[in-house]
């Protein structure tokens, strides 16, 4: 509800927003947008329309929208490429005053800056990377009410100075980005994040919209309390990424799985996760000798080289960066086609935000992992080892079982995941590696009893593979010196392939009826849950890994292609390698990111529909008057010289 003293709302007519989407996901034909929203005021809709080229709002946008404009606060969980932007940009333009948008990295306030400038909006971020002379400038403008909205970090945004500088100021609204950082339950807490209660203390009067894509059902509540935004409403509009292919493989021989891969995309743009930060230099060093564009970025680089690589990914169009954790958060490149995990993430919630970076243009793109006994064994020592309180510990274990449980799952990873995040009744997706080829699962509990005994008995010390051997029958110098041929264990596994004995093993370690001893060489011992499997009291049911291309690491729709999708017609696949072209032309000449000018889902409507004139360019589904003037002629130039 507004502060008794809050002024009158008089909308403004400016501008702002993200596209609602406008292509069939899947079937890469252009559809309509969803049915008009009528409780959307005319006002929103004439925003909508004339500077994004959109002619609806998608799912609850207008509700939160006219929810906002009219002073309400509001919690915002929507899927990454789902227009959550829009939800603030648009109040934002017709409220009175500035909007003050609170995000916690610069290259995702630049990112949005540009790309709103480039739709006329006024839009300007306060942050470390700006001279004396250009932050005075922006305050100025702060306090004369010329800009529609600023970006700025929670760190700045804390200050004595600045917080008098908003009192100064008309505020329209505070929005809250990435609001998942101020929960110590969540994958990306940060601790300036707590004190921004003080937004509801000292302005009361301002409507707060809180924003995320990445919240289980503690991280929601603990953003409810820890804003203060209880009197507020929460809008949950799903988190399906339907354009997202998953892949979980388990790891055999990881760079060469990736480099299968990868060969039929060079030219796309992609993001390959690594734990350590030798094995992003090493696995770039690789792929860049495989003639694939590939960069590193950690935090043990020089800051100007993680920069100038990022900048490069932004703005080039066929760059891979190998990077770990510490990249992807800032970057709202809507063009990844992919994202690759070398290694286990540390939960759901990390896996879904990291993979989130990849079709954020709601093209088809993919969300590629492999994983192995090793990754099972690092994530449950850090969790065994954690100097977290006990209540945290529960909660990490938990999140810790539901990741595993993902990985092993033999049904649809689409339902597993969005089940994760409180979606139920979910029909199956057919569009995830368990989907295209079905999983099997078999009652492991003998095999399981083997392998447990097979560990007893040997002592509890040895690793994996010496347990395989045992089990095989093998003849080894190190069963012979441990006399481990005269176990009765010995040979009782000959019936299983060393495949499907690693399979059953990793699969009993993210169990935790098998342990492994990091610290050591890697032994396994048994883990405490395992009486009641060896008595026979507990059944296990176990999956058997897929043996075909897909189970190996390669696999994919069919068809080699720089875009983002086969348009089937060499003449289309031309048109649209000219049009980006162009765009890229124009992008360099301007110094911004090709995205900013047309996304690749705008160049694919181009191509589709193949306007003629200007009245037919204005009917593209997002393009707005501001694009329509700037960059109408020369991608009609293009596609009429071509047709």
């Amino acid at each position: 509800m507004d502060h008794p003293d809050a002024p009158t709302i008089e909308p403004k007519p400016r501008s702002a927003a993200v596209d609602p989407n406008a292509l069939d996901l899947l079937g890469n034909l252009p559809v309509d947008l969803a049915p008009t929203d009528q409780s959307a005021n005319s006002q929103d809709r004439e925003i909508l329309k004339t500077i994004f080229g959109f002619e609806s709002y998608r799912g609850e946008q207008a509700e939160i929208i006219r929810h906002v404009v009219e002073g309400g606060d509001a919690l915002v969980l929507m899927p990454t490429g789902g227009g959550k932007s829009l939800c603030y940009q648009i109040p934002a333009i017709v409220r009175p005053g500035v909007a003050i948008v609170v995000s916690p990295l610069i290259a995702l306030m630049q990112d949005q800056v540009e790309s709103l400038k480039q739709l006329g909006v006024k839009a300007a971020a306060l942050n470390s990377s700006l001279s004396f002379r250009d932050s005075v400038a922006i305050e100025r403008q702060l306090r004369t009410g010329e800009l529609d909205l600023v970006y700025v970090a929670p760190e700045r945004l804390l200050t004595d100075s600045f917080l008098e500088l908003l009192d100064d100021c008309d505020i329209a609204l505070f929005a809250i980005d990435e609001a998942h950082c101020v929960s110590q339950w969540g994958h990306d807490f940060r601790p300036e994040y707590l004190q921004l209660t003080v937004l509801h203390n000292r302005y009361p009067w301002v409507p707060r919209i809180a924003l995320t894509a990445t919240a289980d059902g503690p991280t929601r509540r603990d953003i409810l309390e820890r804003l203060e935004l209880g009197q507020g409403r929460a809008f949950v509009a799903g988190f399906d990424r339907p354009n997202i292919r998953y892949s979980v493989q388990p790891k055999t021989a990881p760079r060469n799985q990736l480099l299968r891969f990868l060969a039929d995309r060079k030219g796309q743009a992609g993001i390959v996760y690594c734990l350590s930060r030798n094995k992003v230099n090493e696995t770039a060093a690789k792929l860049s000798d495989e003639g694939f564009r590939a960069l590193p970025y950690h935090a043990g680089l020089d800051s100007s080289v993680r920069a100038a690589n990022q900048d490069r990914f932004i703005k080039e169009e066929d760059i891979i960066m190998v990077a770990t954790i510490a990249f992807g958060m800032g970057i709202d490149k809507p063009d990844v086609r992919f994202v690759v995990h070398l290694d286990l993430p540390k939960s759901l919630e990390a896996y879904y935000q990291e993979t989130g970076r990849a079709g954020r243009d709601g093209l088809p793109s993919e969300a590629w992992m492999v994983y192995g006994l090793q990754d099972v064994a690092k994530l449950r020592q850090m969790a065994e080892t954690s100097e977290a309180s006990e209540a945290q510990k529960r909660i990490e274990s938990r999140k810790l079982d539901a990741l595993l449980g993902f990985c092993e799952t033999t049904r649809c990873r689409r339902q597993v995941l969005l089940e994760y995040f409180g979606e139920s009744d979910i029909p199956a997706c057919g569009n995830c590696d368990t989907c295209l080829e079905p999983v099997s699962s078999f009652d492991g509990t003998e095999i399981t009893q083997k392998a447990l005994s097979c560990v007893y008995r040997t002592g509890q010390m040895f690793g994996a593979a010496h347990i395989i051997d045992v089990l095989l029958g093998g003849d080894t110098e190190r069963i012979r010196k441990f006399r481990h041929d005269d176990l009765s264990t010995y040979g009782i596994g000959k019936d299983v392939s060393r495949d499907e004995w690693r399979s059953v093993i990793r699969q009993l370690v993210s169990l935790g009826l098998l342990v492994v001893d990091m610290e050591g060489y890697g032994g396994l011992r048994l883990g405490s849950d395992c009486r009641d499997v060896l008595r026979g009291d507990r059944r296990i049911e176990l999956r058997r890994d897929p043996t075909g291309k897909r189970g190996a690491g390669g696999g994919r729709r069919g068809g080699k292609s720089k875009g983002p999708i086969d348009f089937g017609d060499p003449e289309q696949d031309a048109l649209f390698q000219a049009l980006r072209a162009k765009r890229m032309e124009l992008a360099k000449a301007q110094g911004v990111p090709p995205y900013v000018i047309f996304q690749d889902k705008q160049l694919v409507a181009m191509v589709l529909q193949q306007p003629a004139n200007l009245s037919d360019f204005a009917g593209l589904s997002g393009v707005g008057q501001a694009k329509l003037e700037r960059y109408g002629d020369a991608f009609l130039e293009v596609i009429t010289s071509r047709t």
